[in-house]
């Protein structure tokens, strides 16, 4: 059974109209606008990754420089400055958040999605996901010291910190202030930016062990490229899949002042067999 999909002829992935398309919220949905988004990138061996991810998906890889499989495994911090769900808008949250994820296509439909690993929140709101919607995150306490100069449109120094037992991180990124203009790995740079960046659909082990899904909509991401000063992912380093002396060296590291993002709600259990 192969449980690996190789991303090497991804000239097929586009900004299609469907992607960009922003849809009405309703309901429970969530608008949030981001702040200090950032995506840290490790080009990881399958065989590392693979104990993590149900043998639903199979894993979104590329070649190597040796030419030996790799699979993407991001940490994604960022700032919710004004999270608030669309039916009740004078509710607002400010918290920070780490997502932690790879990239899988479900073997049944060919769709590709993120799995997450988990979720790190910085707001006692926490519990609204964690126990009733069963998602796999986790309390931390979040300090951003981020500056951003509005006329070099760059960060000057970009550092995060999160206090937690599940996942402890510290980072800190230098802003190149140039957009990113290739992702080695990929047929092209659309193809990876649609890959790494454009992921709308989300997959996990809820915390009773079954399979959650949810979906997000954002407008295309328009990153520049980051360097990784320092890094410390208590979580990869746990989950065995990236070291700690590992962590220095990203595959890429994109950075986004800030963007829109729609988050469909609530989640829902995986129909495992028409996901």
């Amino acid at each position: 059974m192969n449980m690996l999909t190789d991303t090497s002829s991804s000239a097929e992935l586009r900004f299609t109209h469907d992607l960009l398309q922003r849809p009405s919220p309703s309901g429970i949905d969530a608008v949030t606008t981001l702040r200090h988004f950032a995506l840290i990138n490790y080009a990881v061996a399958p065989q590392l990754v693979r104990p993590h991810v149900h043998p639903r998906f199979d894993l979104d890889c590329f070649s190597g420089p040796d030419d030996s499989p790799r699979v993407w495994v991001s940490v994604v911090p960022f700032e919710d400055q004004d999270f608030r769900f669309f039916r009740f808008p004078w509710l607002r949250f400010h918290f920070g958040q780490t997502n932690y994820r790879t990239y899988v296509v479900d073997r049944l439909t060919g769709r590709r999605a993120v799995w997450f690993f988990g979720t790190t929140l910085g707001s006692p709101t926490v519990l609204l996901p964690r126990y009733v919607w069963r998602l796999p995150w986790h309390y931390g306490r979040f300090r951003f010291d981020c500056a951003f100069d509005d006329a070099t449109r760059k960060y000057s120094h970009y550092r995060v910190a999160t206090a937690s037992k599940w996942a402890p991180l510290q980072l800190a990124l230098e802003d190149s202030g140039e957009p990113v203009a290739e992702l080695d790995g990929f047929s092209d740079l659309e193809a990876g930016l649609v890959t790494l960046t454009h992921p709308l659909a989300g997959v996990y082990y809820r915390r009773d062990g079954q399979v959650g899904t949810y979906s997000v909509w954002h407008d295309r991401l328009r990153c520049m490229i980051g360097h990784c000063q320092n890094a410390q992912i208590g979580l990869l380093d746990r989950l065995g899949l990236v070291s700690y002396a590992e962590q220095q060296r990203p595959h890429s590291v994109l950075i986004q002042h800030e963007t829109e993002f729609i988050i469909h709600l609530p989640p829902s259990r995986a129909a495992m067999n028409s996901l």
